[in-house]
């Protein structure tokens, strides 16, 4: 968690720009929340039918823990739009991105729930030594 799942149009998304996007919406996210890295998990479909693309060539969701702000959210957005953007060459207008806020208390990451935005240190430190710096 957070979970980012981006279907796109057949060929849409070459796998070399799907890595870069990948690195990006890590990047992104961890920027924007300070949530670590270790939480960020982004996978690509194609014409998949849970998301539809209603014409549209790129569809971001992001399932992300509830508690960041309006703010927040809509950089998310932008940012990880405008990475779809450089990276795969689709025009802006023809690329989605949304965020969906998702209770920390309803999530398990590596089988324990997840901490709420800012407790994530203690959360860690227990469950992932290796990940403390």
């Amino acid at each position: 968690m957070p979970l980012y799942s981006c279907n796109a149009a057949s060929g849409a998304i070459s796998e070399n720009a799907k890595s870069k996007i990948a690195a990006d919406i890590t990047r992104i996210h961890c920027d924007v929340t300070g949530a670590p890295p270790i939480f960020v998990h982004a996978f690509f479909f194609e014409d998949a039918p849970h998301q539809p693309l209603d014409g549209n060539q790129a569809f971001l969701f992001g399932s992300i823990r509830a508690g960041r702000t309006d703010a927040q959210k809509a950089q998310i957005c932008d940012e990880m739009r405008q990475s779809i953007h450089t990276h795969a060459g689709i025009p802006l207008d023809d690329i989605i991105v949304i965020t969906q806020d998702t209770p920390a208390k309803w999530v398990l990451e590596g089988g324990e729930i997840m901490p709420e935005p800012g407790e994530e240190a203690e959360w860690l430190a227990k469950h992932h030594p290796e990940a403390v710096a």
